[in-house]
C-alpha cells in the first residue's frame, strides 16, 4: 500500500500520522503536527527522503545478537531479556545515550535512578562493551543511590544457610562461604580448587575488584564444611558450580522467604560481605585499620563504612548516666 495520511485519534494523539509503504520502505510515524495541510507537506518530504535513500536501514549486528552473546558467556541475565524485548533488532550503531535514556524511562518509569542504573544503563553498557562498541553511556544523576549499611546477625545467617541447604546443599555451603570469607560474589563464583589449601586454611583469589590477588583466610568451621563439599574436592575447576544469573538470585529470594530474613532491594549477595565485615568489627574486634589489613579493601575510606556496625567507646559511656525512675524496678 502507498503512504497515506491518517487523522488524529482523540484517545491517543492530536497529530496526523503517516502509515504505509513507499519504494519498499515501511513507514509508521507521527507527523508531529495537528494541521492537515502541514501534515501533507511532511508526507511529501518523507517521500522525497525515501527517494534519496535517507531511510535506508542501517546494517550490522543488532542488540538481540549482542544480548544473546552476553547471556551465552555466562553473565547475569536477570535484566537482559526485558531489554532485549525492548530493543529487539535495533542495530547497535543506533543505541546511543538518547536511546538508553528512553529505554530506562519506558521500562522503569517509577524506578529510582539507582534502579534504572542497575537494570538498564549498567547492563546495556556491558552488552555494548562485549560487542566491541565504544559508545560511552553516561549514568543518570543519583545512579549510585544512597549507600546504607545492612548486615545480618550470625543467627540470621545461620537460618538463611539452613533454608538454602534444604533446597541445595552446595548452595547452602556457598552462602556460608560468602559469610565466612567476605568475598564478593564474582570472587566466590570464580574461586578455583587449585588455589585452595584446606590444610593451611587459605584460598588465593587471583581476580579481585582491586586488581590485586589476595589470600583469604578460612575459619575452622568453613574448612570442615568445604572438606565435606557435596561434590567432593578431588577435582579441578571452580569450587562452586554456580554462575551469576537470574536463577541464583531466585534461590536467594526463596531462602530469604523461607527463613524470614529480609535483605533490602539492591543488596542481595553483597549482604554476606557486609555481614562478614560487621561481624569482624563486632566479634573479632577489628577497627578500620584492621579491616584494610585483611586485604578485602584497598583504602580506609572504603572500610570506614563499617564503623557504624559497633557502638563507639564514647557512645558506650551512656552506661555511666545516672539512673532515673522509668517504671522498671531493678532486680
Amino acid at each position: 500500500m502507498s503512504l497515506k495520511l491518517y487523522p488524529p485519534r482523540k484517545d491517543k494523539s492530536p497529530n496526523w500520522s503517516i502509515r504505509g509503504v513507499y519504494l519498499g520502505e515501511r513507514i509508521n510515524r507521527t507527523t508531529g503536527v495537528t494541521d492537515k495541510k502541514t501534515a501533507a507537506k511532511v508526507l511529501a518530504s518523507i517521500k522525497e527522503q525515501i527517494e534519496c535513500g535517507a531511510f535506508s536501514k542501517p546494517t550490522g549486528p543488532t542488540f538481540a545478537d549482542a544480548a544473546l552473546k552476553y547471556i551465552k558467556s555466562g553473565k547475569d541475565d536477570r535484566f537482559v531479556y526485558k531489554l532485549s524485548d525492548y530493543f529487539k533488532e535495533t542495530p547497535l550503531s543506533l543505541i546511543d545515550q538518547d536511546a538508553v535514556d528512553k529505554a530506562a524511562s519506558k521500562l522503569y518509569p517509577l524506578a529510582s535512578p539507582a534502579t534504572k542504573n542497575r537494570q538498564v544503563y549498567t547492563i546495556v553498557s556491558a552488552i555494548l562493551k562485549m560487542a566491541g562498541v565504544k559508545e560511552q553511556i553516561s549514568r543518570p544523576a543519583g545512579a549510585n543511590g544512597k549507600r546504607r549499611l545492612f548486615w545480618m546477625t550470625p543467627d540470621q545467617v545461620g537460618r538463611l544457610v539452613d533454608k538454602a541447604s534444604e533446597r541445595n546443599k552446595e548452595f547452602g555451603l556457598f552462602l556460608a562461604f560468602l559469610f565466612y570469607t567476605g568475598t564478593r560474589l564474582n570472587e566466590a563464583l570464580n574461586a578455583q580448587i587449585e588455589n585452595l589449601n584446606l590444610q593451611e586454611s587459605w584460598l588465593r583469589i587471583d581476580d579481585t575488584k582491586n586488581g590485586d590477588p589476595r589470600l583469604v583466610h578460612l575459619p575452622p568451621t568453613l574448612v570442615s564444611a568445604l572438606a565435606m563439599h557435596p561434590r567432593g574436592m578431588d577435582r579441578k575447576g571452580k569450587i562452586f558450580r554456580f554462575t551469576k544469573n537470574g536463577r541464583l538470585y531466585q534461590w536467594l529470594d526463596a531462602a530469604c522467604q523461607a527463613s524470614g530474613v529480609i535483605i533490602p532491594e539492591g543488596v542481595a549477595f553483597h549482604a554476606f560481605r557486609h555481614s562478614w565485615a560487621a561481624s569482624m568489627r563486632r566479634y573479632a574486634g577489628l577497627d578500620t585499620t584492621g579491616l584494610v589489613a585483611t586485604g578485602a579493601w584497598k583504602s580506609r575510606q572504603a572500610a570506614a563504612f563499617y564503623e557504624h556496625a559497633v557502638q563507639s567507646e564514647e557512645a558506650r559511656r551512656a552506661d555511666m548516666l545516672p539512673n532515673i525512675n522509668i517504671g522498671v524496678k531493678s532486680v
